[in-house]
């Protein structure tokens, strides 16, 4: 079993005065460690193009998936999507990237921009192969993953940036590529290269886009494992049990709460070093355990851990803050988001007497939540995550 995983981030800008975006990505999960990533462009924009662009996407993934082939899925939409009757075609433009078990990929591309990957922090100009499926060139290609290996997919929107604005004759790729090869070697995550990329087509736009523009990035990366322990044990006697789970799980380890981090302390047989030291207003302080990675304040902090994760899925707008910021909530947020692939929560059900005030907002059901919601967007970050309750 490889212990590679696939990072998987994308980002959109639509065609300037138009609600709905004319490109679309879907990502389905397959067996064995498999994914398929499909991005499609329908022609034009708005609200045809985004139909388009979305049964195609679904229509491809769904059934490369399944264990279809090519010929089969372009038959299928070929039959299936409405013919644009100006142009007389049927279906919109894709590239896929199949990842079989995280060891090989099979990139597949019709008339989209050519997919970009950088190896080893420089583009690898990769072997590609031409065929005819129902008429139309496909170029397919088979890798082989390495550690670090990062594919840049992309719409047309992408490369026609600036034209008429910034540049004569758009975005060229190899500039596109200039841009991007440092960045890739960094260390930002899939959904933050992609945001960077399509934050310049906005830039080359003026702020008017003249078309869509789509960036999806896939990164292979080695498995990280992380852990989580947020509030006491209903039991005080599962402490120690708790604790020794805890601090058995290989990786870092962030430990959430005041009582928390005392009962981790004594465990540990360590100091809690605390600090009124306010890096930011809305954040509490970072406190330290020796041996502990991250220790910091619980349901305050988390929720802002939360908000950021909402924004990540979004349009992640706010990674210029929780990527260079030195709070709590934006050290978690780098770990979690950034670092980790595995994460392991150790949630203890203990009910805090401060938190019963009823004029405070924070209550038993609301830190509960909070574990729920930062799990289910985690999960769409592609992370592996598993719960325990205490």
């Amino acid at each position: 079993m490889s212990n590679f995983c696939a990072d998987i981030g994308y980002l959109s800008v639509n065609h300037y005065g138009e609600e709905l975006c004319g490109d679309h990505v879907d990502v389905v999960p397959g067996d064995e460690s498999s994914t398929v990533v499909v991005l499609a462009d329908g022609l034009g924009s708005g609200v045809k193009a985004s139909i388009l662009s979305t049964l195609t996407s679904k229509i491809i993934s769904t059934m490369l998936a399944a264990g279809l082939s090519l010929e089969d899925c372009v038959s299928t939409i070929a039959a299936t999507l409405p013919v644009d009757a100006q142009r007389g075609v049927a279906y919109s433009t894709f590239t896929i990237l199949h990842i079989r078990n995280n060891v090989t990929a099979d990139l597949i591309q019709y008339d989209n921009p050519l997919a970009i990957l950088i190896r080893d922090g420089v583009n690898c100009d990769y072997p590609r192969t031409e065929a005819r499926v129902e008429g139309k060139k496909i170029y397919r290609s088979s890798l082989r993953l390495q550690e670090n290996d990062t594919f840049i997919l992309m719409s047309d929107g992408c490369p026609h940036a600036g034209i008429g604005v910034a540049y004569n004759f758009g975005w060229r790729r190899e500039e596109i590529i200039d841009f991007m090869e440092p960045l890739a070697t960094v260390g930002y995550t899939a959904k933050t290269l992609a945001t960077l990329l399509v934050n310049e087509c906005f830039q080359l736009y003026g702020g008017q886009p003249g078309d869509d523009a789509t960036a999806c990035v896939v990164k292979i990366r080695k498995r990280t494992p992380m852990n989580m322990l947020f509030g006491p044990p209903a039991n005080r006697d599962d402490g120690p049990r708790m604790m020794s789970l805890f601090f058995s799980k290989e990786g870092k380890h962030i430990i959430c709460g005041g009582t928390t981090a005392s009962i981790a302390a004594k465990y540990l047989g360590k100091r809690l070093d605390t600090t009124l030291n306010y890096v930011s207003r809305d954040v509490p302080p970072i406190s330290k355990i020796e041996g502990v990675d991250l220790v910091t304040e619980g349901v305050i902090t988390v929720n802002k851990v939360l908000e950021y994760a909402k924004d990540y899925l979004a349009d992640n707008t706010s990674y210029e803050k929780w990527n260079f910021q030195a709070d709590a909530a934006s050290q978690i947020a780098r770990l979690l988001f950034e670092e980790a692939t595995d994460i392991n929560f150790y949630v203890g059900r203990a009910i805090n007497p401060a938190h019963q005030d009823p004029k405070l907002p924070i209550n038993f059901s609301i830190k509960m939540n909070l574990v729920k919601e930062l799990s289910a967007c985690l999960e769409q970050m592609g992370k592996r995550i598993k719960v325990s309750y205490f």
